[in-house]
């Protein structure tokens, strides 16, 4: 049986260092098609067309960059000086926090994809998915440390 802190760290490294990939990138490539770079989006490009419009996109990707490393700051915090249980919760709330994806943004990029302004094409799908991933992985491991935890 694993130790109920390894499955916790390793569910929450993984999704630290891709947290902290889009994040690098959102400040410093933001440009780029990977690790969940704006240059996706179509509009990237079209708002460089017009400076105004490009310096205020600029500024919300650097405050969702901003944003992430709050979040992912407190998951480090949580994951070394967190009780178990604390670190079984936290597992929770990453469940239900990224889960909202579903509510408001996969709607919208679905939409995006759909009317060709994100490349590469069905980059939704394949975003949906990886968020899914995540979901259960989170899901597994925060069941498997609450059983463990209760035992």
């Amino acid at each position: 049986m694993l130790d109920m802190n390894v499955v916790i760290i390793i569910v929450v490294i993984a999704f630290l260092t891709l947290e902290i990939a889009n994040i690098l990138a959102l400040y410093f490539k933001p440009e780029i098609r990977f690790a969940n770079g704006v240059g996706v989006f179509n509009g990237w490009k079209k708002s460089k067309e017009d400076s105004s419009m490009h310096d205020f996109v600029k500024y919300l990707v650097k405050w969702v960059a901003g944003t992430k490393i709050i979040f992912v700051l407190l998951l480090i915090v949580i994951l070394i000086l967190g009780s178990e249980l604390l670190q079984i919760v936290s597992l929770g709330v990453l469940v239900l926090s990224t889960s909202t994806f579903y509510l408001g943004l996969y709607p919208l990029i679905r939409k995006l994809d759909k009317n060709d302004q994100i490349t590469p094409k069905n980059y939704s799908k394949s975003l949906a998915l990886m968020i899914l991933v995540f979901i259960l992985a989170f899901t597994a491991a925060f069941i498997y440390g609450l059983v463990i935890y209760l035992q």
